[in-house]
């Protein structure tokens, strides 16, 4: 499959012909969802979630389906069979992609700020988008979309997640509000100079495309 990298937390695959959009929200262009044939949504933040680029899709592919928590499917009232409501353990098909579901909360950002619901997705049983967790799904993984800069993560906590998980691949996501610098920072720890993790770390340019195989 092609797997090519849209703005912060936003990634589309391709196979045959088909498109599976991950988390198109609000820092995201819109057009990502242009053609697409499946949406998987983790959960309700703004940056995995818009709720207008949605419907307007929704509205121009009535074939559109949308898998997602059901926090995000109340908010996509009156879609009807477009929406999918789905959970940790559950396993579909969508749009010709294997997607398994791993993880039910978002990361703790502070005792003080109420935990919303969050989903993990595993596709074709080898890329795997934790949405705002760090979630090891407990089953091998290949290529892992890493959510790099965060309010609730550190660098610390990314190497031990990559070292837990050990994918062999390992693309940056979740790094709308990095610039050059922190970009720099980040891969200077997980990449060869930092103190080793198991995976392949980039950092994809938006629009950039790679091949997972």
């Amino acid at each position: 499959m092609e797997l090519t990298k849209f703005g912060h937390a936003c990634v589309r695959l391709e196979k045959e012909g088909r498109r599976l959009v991950i988390d198109p929200g609000g820092l995201t262009d819109p057009r990502v969802l242009e053609g697409a044939d499946a949406v998987l949504v983790t959960h309700e933040h703004f940056d995995h979630f818009s709720e207008e680029a949605l419907r307007r899709a929704a509205a121009a592919r009535p074939g559109l389906r949308i898998w997602t928590n059901s926090s995000v499917a109340k908010r996509l009232d009156g879609l009807g069979a477009q929406v999918v409501v789905t959970g940790e353990g559950d396993a579909f098909g969508a749009a010709g992609f294997g997607i398994t579901v791993h993880g039910a909360w978002h990361a703790v950002i502070h005792p003080d700020v109420p935990r919303i619901p969050n989903v993990g997705f595993l596709v074709d049983g080898t890329v795997f988008h934790p949405g705002d967790a760090l979630t090891v799904p407990g089953t091998p993984v290949g290529t892992l979309l890493l959510p790099v800069h965060a309010p609730w993560s550190t660098v610390g906590d990314l190497i031990d997640y990559l070292r837990e998980v050990a994918p062999r691949d390992a693309y940056a996501v979740h790094d709308g509000a990095l610039n050059d610098i922190g970009t720099a920072m980040v891969e200077g720890f997980l990449g060869e100079r930092g103190p080793g993790v198991p995976a392949r770390y980039r950092c994809l340019a938006a629009g950039m495309s790679v091949r997972i195989d």
